[in-house]
């Protein structure tokens, strides 16, 4: 495939899923620098979700046991 077909096969894949950024680029932290705040609401965002995975955790165990 050439250079030149290889762009417009791109751009038509782009176009008809409307996909504009590798979807793996929110899924992770990434290794780029940012600034103290990004970083604080990050923490605070991973915290936030463990604490639900905890509480998710202790309301299944809560079943099993009363069971």
């Amino acid at each position: 495939m050439s250079p030149k077909n290889y762009e417009t096969e791109i751009a038509a894949f782009i176009r008809a899923k409307g996909v504009t950024r590798c979807p793996t680029v929110c899924a992770a932290p990434t290794h780029g620098s940012t600034s103290n705040a990004d970083r604080t609401a990050l923490r605070k965002h991973a915290e936030q979700l463990e604490a639900q995975r905890e509480e998710r955790a202790r309301q299944i165990w809560g079943r099993v046991i009363a069971a």
